[in-house]
C-alpha cells in the first residue's frame, strides 16, 4: 500500500469511526511508523498484524481512542507499552501530552525509543523496566495524570500495577476487548484498595465497514486517595493472589 492509498484509508476509517480527519503531517507519519513497524518486525515480534488497513484500524484507531479522555497537557505512563501502543499514536495525535512507555523488555523500549527519533516526536520518553519496580521510585511514583495499559493483564492485576502511578485527581484508563465486561465487575475491590474511586466502563467498539465490529472496552479508574505503601507488591504475589 503506497502512500496515497494509505492515507485515504485512514481518512475513510477515523470518519467511518466518527473520528477527526487527520491532517497531513499526522497521515505522514502514520505511513512512516507503519513502514518502520513492518522492516522492524521481520526480525523481531513486534505484532501479528501486518495488513496496513488493519493496522490502522486494530493499532492506530484503537490507540487514539483513549485520548478523549486525557486532559490537555497531560503527563501520562503507558504501562506495558510492547510495540508503543497506545504510546506512539497518542504522540503523533497529541503533542502536548508528555508520554513515558513502560515496558520490561529493553529491546521492545529500544524500538520504541528509536522510532520516535525517527519520527520527530519529542514528547516520548521511553523507560525499560517491569511495573512494580519503577512505581516505587519517588519520581515516578504518583506522579502522573494518567495511566494507560492496552491488553497487558487481567483487569485486577494491572490496577494494581497502574494506579500507584496516578496522582490523586488523576485516572487510570484500561483498554480491553469485549472480555472487559468481566473483568471491570471484578476490579472494583483492587480500584478501592489502591485509591481509586468511581469507576465506569465505556464502550469503544471499531468498525472497518460499518457492519463488523472491533469489540472495545475502555475502562476508567478516578484517583482519590493516596496508594497504600504497600502497592504493588512483587509480581509473583499479584498474579498469585490478585486484589
Amino acid at each position: 500500500m503506497n502512500y496515497r492509498e494509505f492515507s485515504e484509508e485512514c481518512v475513510r476509517v477515523f470518519a467511518l469511526n466518527g473520528f477527526p480527519t487527520p491532517n497531513e503531517n499526522e497521515l505522514q507519519r502514520l505511513f512512516d511508523l507503519t513502514e518502520i513497524m513492518l522492516e522492524v518486525n521481520e526480525k523481531m515480534n513486534l505484532t501479528t498484524i501486518k495488513e496496513p488497513s488493519q493496522i490502522i484500524l486494530k493499532h492506530y484507531l484503537d490507540s487514539v481512542s483513549v485520548s478523549k479522555y486525557i486532559p490537555e497537557g497531560a503527563r501520562v505512563i503507558d504501562i506495558g507499552c510492547g510495540a508503543g501502543f497506545p504510546s506512539l499514536p497518542l504522540a503523533i495525535f497529541r503533542p502536548d501530552l508528555s508520554i513515558t512507555p513502560l515496558d520490561s523488555t529493553a529491546k521492545r523500549i529500544n524500538y520504541v525509543s528509536e522510532t520516535a527519533k525517527k519520527l520527530g516526536l519529542s514528547n516520548i520518553t521511553a523507560i525499560a523496566a517491569r511495573a512494580e519496580d519503577l512505581a516505587r521510585l519517588p519520581e515516578h511514583r504518583e506522579s502522573y495524570d494518567v495511566a494507560v495499559a492496552r491488553a497487558v493483564a487481567d483487569l485486577p492485576v494491572l490496577t494494581e500495577l497502574c494506579l500507584p502511578y496516578v496522582k490523586v485527581g488523576g485516572r487510570f484508563v484500561a483498554m480491553k476487548a469485549a472480555k472487559g465486561d468481566d473483568e471491570y465487575a471484578r476490579a472494583a475491590r483492587a480500584i478501592e484498595l489502591c485509591g481509586g474511586g468511581s469507576s465506569s466502563i465505556i464502550q469503544a467498539d471499531l468498525t472497518s465497514d460499518g457492519v463488523e465490529l472491533e469489540k472495545r472496552r475502555l475502562i476508567i479508574a478516578e484517583k482519590v486517595e493516596k496508594t497504600p505503601k504497600i502497592y504493588p507488591r512483587n509480581f509473583s504475589q499479584i498474579s498469585k493472589k490478585p486484589l
